[in-house]
């Protein structure tokens, strides 16, 4: 059975494909298994199903094109956060006492390569 014929007539020529009505109805289930309200009340229990139901009755928004690569972009500059640069002013203690105990160890300086230890008088 073809999926654009179980549309309502007044929604048929909303969905150009049935790769879109998939790509809808995964997009609504994800949001309703994280939490989402549903739009109305429903004879399904799964999130899956309510969401096929939800698309297939019209009730879910989308966009497409040029308009959904721009809320895409303004969705992302909200979730972004600024880098604090107290972050980066000051090491951590626990990175300066690894890097002094570390040191004692690691010191291939030019310095200690020539020097000579003799017995002590």
């Amino acid at each position: 059975m073809d999926a654009l014929s179980l549309l309502p007539q007044h929604h048929q020529k909303e969905y150009d494909s049935r790769y879109r009505i998939v790509q809808i109805a995964a997009q609504r289930a994800k949001q309703l298994v994280r939490g989402g309200e549903p739009y109305g009340a429903s004879k399904f229990s799964k999130d899956t199903s309510k969401a096929i139901e939800e698309v297939l009755n019209g009730q879910v928004p989308y966009l497409i094109g040029q308009e959904a690569k721009d809320a895409i972009r303004a969705a992302k500059r909200l979730n972004e956060r600024p880098i604090d640069p107290a972050l980066y002013a000051q090491p951590d203690e626990n990175a300066q006492e690894i890097k002094k105990e570390l040191s004692v160890y690691i010191d291939d300086t030019a310095q200690h390569l020539g020097t000579v230890i003799g017995p002590e008088e």
